[in-house]
């Protein structure tokens, strides 16, 4: 995709920096250019300008990870093929630099960072195929694993690990970190279930260990690495005491340091190496493409939560409960349940009320069979019948009951995070205890907490005997520094002398604890790890430090500040879960890192050249191109919507000219509608006689007319004109008003298709089929939900529209008496959400009164009294962003699969980047949005596309090709009686 960039013009500086005194840790001036230029030029020949990431803006936003560290990269790269990492590793030996891999970025102990040349392998790495019936995964490092386990569901399989992060973490970065989660025993981790991998070593060599003839390959291209691998598996084998402690480590989970069992799990220099990549962090070769046995996926499933008054009572049931077939056992402390509580509505009342050393423990059962359930919940509640429960035994099988449980249990970080004091970091540490000992681990870390004055906190694995615990240092004092290097230190000896557990269990070694790996493993086992480290990368190209390293005291250097900005975004915590939904992270920037971004402007010194260059390249990459819709706040754990942040900046970049043509296109709404329908009409004309590159200056002129900041262009083909009359409706017997959104008073159907029926005509008529006749009243034209303003940031028209369709709702509805009902998914939840901000509190009073309804409710309310008379095969269908915030998605899909054999929801689909005409106005954000979802639809087509929003079906047909429009029409289609048609 070519740079559209641009450059901030001079009012926009208005966005300023955030209030606050400069940190010591803010970019230097020195790096005002970005990256050097001879490295730059150099890397540009070798993959290619669109592979090489130069600019400051583009080195900051990467500089951050989940962790508490950061480091600024001399460049990041985005190579497309193994040949272009080949290519960039050799320039590292020749150069004598270093590279450290990144995909999703949610490490959380400094494993995605470099300071150096960082090389991203999530944009152009994605991709997988199901094998065997589903028994095997071929993915890419990049494959985010929710995506392979949406894959792998339909042929009841999944993948072993599951960690937290399974929205966002991606394949290779599983794999790299040997990551566990709430249901992954040791035998479904990553090193039990990857059966092959195609490597790029740190020398250049590419291996797939699965061909006929890998072994000769690897050792012909490899002698010193393949000899070097079997001296020490000879040299371990006749250590029967040091073999005999790994066979032990492993028992239970751990991830700190080099997976040294593969000495002793394979014979042959291919097959130890194999091993050892798992877990290696990157430090060892480049995993180009993993092959992994599948587990099975029961389709039938019930949790519950088993309250005990202390943690010791609680931990002393979870063997009793893994003996009895227990998928997930997980641990949380009386605090934590009590946060969650207030944070998540629909959570047990009585967690309110819990004596603070109670502990809880969600406890999950699969099976293919309701019966094997009830056999299952049956054993559990004979099991438990002495215990001494804080409350009743209940288990659930309700899909929405069981995802509230598992946000909760998943939501303990955003409960700390949104928690801690101003200017703190968030430190995640994952430990292991030997399961037969974690009532005491437990209580000795609780302990261990209080006595270095952090917040005694743990959650975790407690089938493993696996705790995640959080401190909040504030790591810019000294005196914080200090005690956090104290508490490790008494950390380590906890773990290992006094348990002989593993200082890593899911998270991977990262910078924080490579310097405790040979605490853990003793002299012989480190060294052993630092020759396979030489034999693998002799030069010291891949991610020095992340496992190994000479530097006691890394793990206290170059700790990220937290400075304070906007009240929206400031309690971010870095991890990245957001990225994976959002619009433009295939463009530009994703809300962790527009976040970052606003964090190094608040470093920088007032006046700073390089805060200014920051603010220029943020203009583009952080404000034009946000889409604003809010998908960033349902994955994150803080539940941060960036959007509401870069509307702060759009108001800050308005001034009062602009705000009082706003203001007065508001009022004109009516008049705009029908320029933008005859604009559009013209358009359809003019494409039909001349051809759709003419549209281009018809459409410049319609917003010259209108606004060009708030009458969007269209990319390519446009729709037809929406009819200019709206189907006649009367008020008397009427079940619900009908609002037509102004957007489907404007664009009518598909270019090609007849212009009967309308969308209101068919929601019209099969409203009134199945006895629920709708009233359009004759006035809406003019009226709007006012998001074109709010997204905007154009206060006074916001407010003047917002209060102006309130008021007409209020009479429409008789005064609330009657719902009305919405026909674009995103002016509902618009209604819904946004206006009552922009409201006084008298219109606030009225509009809580009016019920408003979702085309996608109320047709789901009309289908018990139609018949569908006969079924399409296939429908592709897109859930707006609108409809997840709405809680209407699955609504919208069980409409769909009464009208269709098969629902295809392409695997990535998310917000698909217009938002309003956002993406109208910047069409390579729809682009960057649908990329996965464009690509799902290639390999499975359907009979019809449907979605729920004008707008959104607009930019799908854009960006893929295939015309979509509102589910509304084929379930009048549908439901026809035999032997009639739809009135035109």
């Amino acid at each position: 995709m070519p740079d559209t960039r641009k450059m901030l013009t001079p009012h926009v500086r208005a966005i300023g920096r955030p209030p606050g005194p400069a940190q010591d840790d803010a970019v230097d001036l020195a790096q005002l250019e970005g990256t050097p230029a001879a490295l730059a030029s150099d890397l540009i020949k070798l993959i290619g300008q669109d592979q090489v990431l130069h600019r400051i803006s583009d080195l900051v936003r990467y500089a951050s990870d989940a962790s508490p560290y950061r480091y600024v990269p001399q460049v990041v790269v985005r190579p497309r093929t193994v040949e272009d990492v080949r290519v960039i590793l050799a320039y590292c030996v020749r150069t004598g630099r270093h590279a450290t891999f990144r995909a999703g970025g949610t490490s959380l102990n400094g494993q995605s960072q470099s300071d150096d040349i960082l090389i991203d392998v999530r944009r152009h790495w994605a991709g997988m195929a199901a094998e065997d019936g589903g028994a095997r995964l071929r993915a890419r490092p990049g494959t985010i694993l929710n995506h392979a386990n949406a894959i792998l569901k339909p042929l009841g399989r999944r993948l072993g690990p599951d960690p937290a992060s399974a929205d966002v973490a991606t394949i290779g970065g599983v794999i790299a970190n040997n990551a566990g989660g709430m249901r992954c025993t040791l035998e479904r981790n990553s090193y039990h279930t990857v059966s092959s991998l195609t490597l790029v070593l740190a020398s250049g060599t590419v291996i797939d260990t699965a061909a006929r003839d890998a072994e000769a390959t690897f050792a012909k291209a490899e002698p010193e690495l393949a000899q070097g691998l079997l001296q020490l598996r000879e040299e371990l084998l006749a250590d029967t005491e040091l073999a005999q402690r790994i066979r032990h480590k492993f028992t239970i989970r751990n991830t700190n340091g080099y997976a040294l069992s593969a000495l002793l799990d394979a014979d042959t220099p291919l097959g130890i190496f194999r091993r050892l990549i798992v877990g290696s962090e990157g430090t060892l070769a480049f995993m180009a493409e993993a092959v992994i046995d599948t587990i099975s996926a029961p389709a039938a499933t019930t949790v519950s939560w088993i309250v005990l008054p202390s943690i010791s009572e609680a931990t002393a049931l979870v063997s009793g409960l893994v003996s009895l077939g227990a998928e997930a056992v997980e641990l949380m402390l009386a605090p934590a349940l009590a946060a969650a509580a207030q944070a998540f509505p629909g959570t047990p009342d009585y967690w309110k009320t819990l004596d603070p050393q109670a502990a809880g423990l969600l406890v999950e059962f699969r099976a293919d069979s309701p019966a094997a359930l009830d056999a299952a919940v049956a054993k559990v509640t004979a099991q438990l019948a002495g215990a001494n429960l804080v409350h009743p035994l209940e288990f659930t099988r309700d899909e929405d009951l069981i995802e509230l449980y598992w946000r909760v249990r998943e939501g303990l970080l955003g409960i700390v995070g949104q928690r801690r004091p101003e200017g703190t970091a968030l430190v995640i540490e994952d430990v292991c205890f030997p399961p037969d000992r974690l009532a005491d681990g437990a209580q000795d870390l609780q302990e261990l907490l209080a006595k270095h004055s952090f917040m005694p906190n743990a959650a975790g694995h407690a089938a493993y005997g696996n705790l995640h615990f959080t401190l909040t240092p504030h790591l810019g004092d000294e005196g914080d520094r200090d005690r956090y290097a104290a508490f490790m230190t008494d950390l380590v000896a906890l773990v290992i002398d006094s348990y002989d557990g593993s200082l890593k269990a899911e998270h991977g070694t990262g910078i924080n604890m490579a310097p405790f790996v040979r605490h853990e493993w003793g002299e012989k086992a480190t060294d052993m790890m630092w020759r396979i480290k030489k034999l693998a990368d002799p030069h010291g190209v891949l991610a020095p430090n992340v496992i190994l390293t000479n530097d006691d005291g890394i793990f206290l250097k170059s700790f990220k500040s937290a400075p304070p900005i906007e009240d929206v975004a400031t309690h971010c915590i870095e991890c990245g879960f957001c990225e994976a939904v959002c619009p433009s992270r295939n463009v530009t920037a994703t809300p962790r890192q527009r976040i970052v971004l606003r964090r190094e402007m608040a470093r920088q010194p007032e006046g700073s050249p390089l805060l200014a260059r920051l603010q220029d390249e943020y203009e583009y990459d952080g404000i034009e191109t946000c889409a604003v819709d809010g998908s960033c706040a349902i994955p994150c754990p803080v539940q941060i919507n960036t959007g509401a942040l870069e509307k702060t900046f759009r108001r800050a970049e308005s001034t009062p000219r602009r705000e009082k043509t706003a203001l007065l296109i508001a009022r004109r709404w009516a008049t705009a509608e029908k320029l933008a329908r005859t604009a559009v009409g013209a358009a359809d004309v003019i494409q039909r006689t001349i051809g759709v590159r003419a549209l281009t200056g018809l459409t410049a002129v319609a917003r010259r007319v209108v606004s060009d900041d708030l009458m969007p262009s269209v990319p390519g083909p446009m729709p037809r004109a929406q009819l200019r009359r709206l189907p006649a409706t009367v008020k008397e017997g009427a079940a619900a008003v009908y609002f037509p959104a102004c957007i489907n008073r404007i664009f009518g159907r598909n270019p090609g298709q007849a212009r009967h029926p309308s969308l209101p005509q068919v929601l019209v008529e099969v409203s009134a089929r199945a006895g629920q006749p709708l009233w359009i009243p004759a006035d809406v034209a003019g009226k709007c939900c006012s998001t074109p303003w709010s997204s905007k940031g154009y206060i006074q028209g916001h407010k003047w529209m917002a209060a102006a369709t309130c008021d007409a709702l209020w009479e429409w509805s008789g005064h609330g008496t009657m719902p009305v009902v919405i026909d674009a998914v995103s002016c509902t939840n618009g209604l819904l959400d946004d206006v009552k901000n922009y409201l006084d509190a008298e219109h606030r009073a009225r509009l809580d009164q009016i019920t408003l309804l979702d085309a996608i409710a109320w047709c789901d309310s009309l289908l018990p009294k139609l018949t569908v008379s006969e079924r399409v095969e296939r429908v592709a269908l897109h859930p707006t962003c609108s409809s997840t915030h709405l809680g209407l998605t699955k609504t919208l899909e069980r409409l769909a699969g009464r009208l269709a054999g098969d629902v295809l929801v392409p695997v990535g689909t998310t917000c698909c980047g217009t938002a309003g005409d956002r993406g109208l106005l910047h069409p390579e954000l729809v682009v960057s949005a649908t990329r996965d979802e464009k690509a799902g639809l290639a390999q499975t087509p359907a009979q019809a596309y449907l979605s729920a929003n004008r707008t959104c079906e607009m930019g799908l047909r854009q960006a893929t090709g295939h015309p979509y429009e509102s589910f509304v029409f084929l379930l009048e289609e549908l439901t026809r009686p035999t032997g009639t048609t739809s009135t035109r």
